[in-house]
């Protein structure tokens, strides 16, 4: 008998719907204090998981979501480059 595995579930937040881990895109905060994209999943640090849409990315910009995640202050600069890795993301 074949046991069915559950998915993982992680909270978007941009716009806090629950949703599989593998529908979420990850970014992390790196050791060196870094912020960038996940494609992996599985890359060391602390992450954070956002919907592929350029809504919930507006709403964490907002809302400083990522300054929440990780603790610390985020430069407006970080989002620019993450809004432009989401679109690439979109593109694929």
């Amino acid at each position: 008998m074949n046991a069915v595995r559950k998915q993982p579930q992680r909270q978007c937040i941009g716009c806090g719907q629950m949703k599989d881990k593998k529908e979420l895109i990850r970014i992390i905060k790196t050791p060196e204090g870094q912020i960038v994209l996940d494609d992996t999943g599985k890359k060391n640090g602390r992450g954070a998981y956002i919907c592929p849409d350029s809504q919930c990315l507006l709403k964490v910009t907002k809302t400083k979501g990522l300054d929440r995640a990780f603790k610390m202050s985020i430069e407006h600069s970080v989002y620019e480059e993450l809004a432009e890795e989401l679109k690439k993301h979109e593109n694929r």
